[in-house]
């Protein structure tokens, strides 16, 4: 199909910022680039109708780490590392929330509790390690991060305590990605839908992109594709697909929160008096080793297990929905924020912890021009 004059004058001449992805990093760092350029011409390029990855389709957790995943991660970071992913974590929520605001986010901070498995000897460990850790995250949150409560929410098969975390939260995912659009075109930001990037090549002082509809030219381009990164730049980025569930709504639904599992392979939280359940890649890690989208059985079958032996037991429910979305993961849990030519960049990596990061890698990301 030929593009039109008015087409090829209005969207693709003159182009000083391309950015490929509109997930949240993507997003983010075309608002940061036209808060630094007013002037600027900046497109985004998504390849889906909506963001193609993970940013629409995750739970929604605005967390920033268990107490058995910083166990975990202290095997193979420094305990500078970890402060330091979580430090990030913490500034990549505050500035989600400035920059939307909580109600357009529907931010609600319920805590969030780690529940462990009936005779999980991983709940004695991290009773053992509470303390350190405690002390060890004292200098970001100046109070006790890890507590102790007693399974008020009346789950089964698991440890009668749970460990609540007092400053995690939860937020609605669409209302986020909705309001992070709106704000981008406000401010004069160009989105192209159903556009993915075949190849580029760097041509002096700019970048020639081949898409699958068009070809054109742009002065920057930044790559915001996370768990689709290996189809266009060779970075340490593997694709982790995460399926979930969602039920329809259940009448006096008394869970409250967001809740990890058994080292945090399955994760749940409550939504319009729903139960959302994900999780399971544990059960097939090279099959979700993966950039196709969809449902398995294997997988399923134990997240609808879990609704009912563990966390609604005694109550009825119907699943109304599934779906999955494909994150970016690697060997090290810190984000790839680098430049990889004259005029190009990325921002990829975020391990799973996007809304988390997820602003801040975009605002990164954008700073590196």
């Amino acid at each position: 199909m030929n593009l039109s004059y008015w087409e090829i004058k209005s969207w693709l001449t003159n182009v000083d910022f391309t950015v490929v992805g509109s997930g949240i990093v993507g997003l983010s760092c075309a608002l940061h680039l036209k808060e630094q350029f007013p002037k600027a011409n900046v497109l985004i390029l998504e390849k889906g109708i909506f963001p193609q990855g993970a940013s629409t389709k995750n739970a929604g957790f605005a967390c920033f780490g268990s107490l058995s995943e910083m166990l975990d991660d202290l095997n193979t970071h420094s305990e500078e590392e970890v402060i330091n992913l979580v430090q990030k974590r913490i500034n990549g929520l505050q500035l989600l929330r400035e920059t939307l605001g909580d109600f357009n986010i529907d931010f609600q901070q319920n805590g969030g509790y780690e529940l462990f498995l009936k005779n999980d000897e991983l709940f004695n460990k991290c009773i053992l390690k509470r303390e350190e850790l405690n002390q060890l995250l004292k200098p970001i949150f100046k109070a006790e991060v890890f507590t102790l409560k007693d399974n008020a929410f009346g789950f089964q098969n698991i440890c009668e305590q749970y460990i609540f975390n007092q400053f995690e939260g939860q937020i609605d995912t669409g209302k986020m990605m909705a309001s992070l659009m709106y704000l981008g075109q406000k401010k004069g930001v160009k989105i192209l839908n159903s556009t993915f990037v075949e190849s580029f090549s760097e041509d002096g002082s700019s970048v020639k992109i081949k898409t699958n509809r068009f070809e054109f030219s742009t002065s920057k381009l930044l790559i915001a594709t996370n768990g689709f990164a290996i189809k266009l730049i060779k970075e340490k980025v593997e694709p982790a697909r995460a399926q979930v569930l969602i039920t329809k709504p259940i009448k006096n639904l008394h869970i409250k929160g967001t809740f990890h599992l058994d080292k945090g392979y399955y994760y749940f939280r409550n939504i319009d008096n729903r139960i959302l359940l994900g999780g399971g890649r544990n059960l097939d890690f090279e099959g979700e080793n993966t950039m196709e989208f969809g449902e398995t059985p294997c997988i399923q079958n134990k997240l609808e297990n879990l609704l009912e032996t563990i966390l609604l037991p005694e109550t009825d429910f119907e699943i109304e929905h599934r779906w999955s979305g494909i994150m970016g993961v690697g060997n090290k849990k810190k984000a790839i924020v680098k430049q990889l030519g004259n005029n190009v960049f990325c921002g990829v990596r975020l391990g799973g912890m996007g809304i988390a990061i997820g602003s801040l890698i975009g605002k990164d990301l954008a700073d590196l021009v």
